[in-house]
């Protein structure tokens, strides 16, 4: 927490929960997912896009810090990984909870090509590739639901 890159890595301190530092570290994605809802969709993807990128060196740079491949505080690529799943979604209450909870059994679950990421590619675009596969798989299946269901999400 010394260095600003590792208190962005460990989610503004959010990844030292000492249960469920990923869940807890998804948290500060639902604020930021409220002013960046309101951008145009080519702003909001320049950003993230910018997010994720520097987010391989950040979970590098953290990772190296630790000593650990990947250590469960850092969450800056659970941060990305959520704003990936809730791209060009409406913003709704319903929205930013289904997303999070759809996003986080996801991560936890690590079904494939998830679990190929994170158990395959190593370092800062491992960290984070996982997540924004993830969050990619979450993206299709809110607009799926959004439009089937437009009125739930």
């Amino acid at each position: 927490m010394r260095s600003p890159i590792n208190f962005i890595a460990l989610g503004f301190g959010t990844g030292l929960a000492p249960v469920a530092p990923g869940t807890f570290g998804t948290l500060p994605a639902l604020l930021l997912w409220i002013p960046l809802s309101n951008l145009h969709w080519s702003v909001y993807l320049a950003i993230v896009t910018a997010m994720a990128v520097a987010g391989i060196w950040i979970c590098q740079k953290a990772s190296d810090s630790s000593g650990h491949h990947d250590h469960g505080s850092i969450v800056w690529d659970e941060i990305v990984g959520y704003l990936i799943a809730v791209f060009a979604i409406p913003f709704s209450l319903t929205a930013m909870v289904v997303g999070f909870v759809l996003f986080r059994l996801f991560d936890i679950a690590k079904p494939w090509p998830i679990s190929w990421a994170d158990k395959q590619v190593k370092g800062g675009l491992g960290i984070m590739l996982d997540d924004v596969i993830a969050g990619l798989i979450c993206c299709v299946i809110l607009h799926a639901s959004h439009w089937w269901f437009p009125a739930f999400i």
